[in-house]
């Protein structure tokens, strides 16, 4: 017969216990890792959305201090063109599109497109840009890190011909 005193209690953990407690840990901590990938990859997708919007802005701000026959000039806006509106890596990676055009009756466009690597095409030309107003647009284009979809910024603005002061 066994006295109280001879009883001894056994506690612990089997190695069931332990290896569900591991998965859930796992899986756990997999999660948190796969959360936070995803907030990184949207943090860079915003950040890409908002230097295409500087580009595209830099772009219409230069076009905007331009003398009007300069800025109706196809020649002078090519060779304006060759550089990216700013210095930011992310402008290597953008399709700039450049439309000017009569406003408020278009006689035609002049359209330029510049690629990443720095080469600029006429891709048409206006038979008239008047003498008066112009619209301007500025279209920026890339392909996002993020799901590798393809997207755009764009400003149109009405320029006028007059005296700067």
């Amino acid at each position: 017969m066994c006295s109280p005193r001879n009883i001894h209690l056994q506690s612990g953990t089997t190695l069931t216990e332990v290896l569900i407690a591991v998965l859930l840990f796992a899986i756990f901590f997999m999660s948190v890792f796969e959360l936070n990938a995803v907030c990184l990859r949207y943090i860079d997708a915003g950040k890409e959305s908002i230097a295409a919007l500087e580009l595209v802005h830099d772009r219409v701000e230069v076009l905007r201090n331009l003398a009007f026959t300069d800025l109706t000039n196809t020649a002078y806006l090519q060779g304006l063109l060759s550089s990216p509106a700013n210095g930011s890596d992310f402008a290597k990676k953008v399709t700039e599109v450049v439309t000017v055009s009569q406003y408020p009756v278009p006689l035609g466009v002049t359209q330029l497109t510049r690629k990443g690597d720095g080469t600029v095409t006429t891709d048409s030309t206006a038979t008239d840009l008047g003498i008066n107003l112009v619209r301007v647009g500025v279209t920026d284009t890339w392909n996002m890190t993020f799901g590798g979809r393809t997207r755009s910024a764009q400003v149109t603005t009405i320029i006028s011909n007059g005296t700067k002061k």
